[in-house]
């Protein structure tokens, strides 16, 4: 069975595409984006698998 591990990473809006790029080098899949605190952020939520 797959344990996971689980992030949640602010996102600006002018730097959304660096930001997700950055954690999928690191093996993160993002599973949602929901709105953050303010209009001018959001938050995403990723997951990856857990090293054993």
């Amino acid at each position: 069975m797959t344990r996971w591990e689980y992030a949640t990473v602010p996102l600006l809006i002018h730097a959304t595409k660096q930001i997700l790029d950055t954690w999928g080098e690191d093996g993160w899949e993002l599973v949602q984006v929901v709105p953050g605190p303010n209009a001018e952020n959001m938050v995403a939520y990723l997951k990856r698998p857990k090293e054993q």
